[in-house]
């Protein structure tokens, strides 16, 4: 199992112990995961991309894998996720360059592709 795969199946482990404490507000938050990303105008896929921004920008390792994740199952390829990472590094500096590649490590391990 890849470092990306194993980060987002031992985060999956443990929102299952946080969706038994607050089942209520971890319902709710699914919820609007599903709502926030459902097609609209935008596809799920744009909305990902989105999302796999906004967790570089964030420097979430989680945030990355489970999107980067979302995106290889939603058929995207290395070049949709490369110029998302590219507006990730304009609007997030010199830390979201570095996050970037952990993107990348991340989509290319879901992706089949790592190096």
């Amino acid at each position: 199992m890849t470092q990306y795969q194993e980060s987002a199946r031992k985060v999956a482990s443990r929102l299952k112990d946080l969706q038994a404490g607050i089942p209520g507000t971890m319902k709710a938050f699914h919820d609007l995961h599903t709502a926030a990303l459902a097609d609209g105008v935008l596809s799920e896929k744009t909305k990902e991309l989105i999302a796999l921004a906004l967790g570089v920008a964030a420097r979430c390792e989680a945030c990355v894998a489970f999107h980067a994740q979302a995106l290889a199952k939603l058929g995207a390829v290395r070049a949709e996720v490369e110029e998302t990472l590219g507006v990730a590094i304009l609007m997030g500096g010199g830390p979201s360059v570095m996050w970037a590649t952990e993107a990348l490590t991340a989509f290319d391990e879901f992706h089949g592709q790592a190096s």
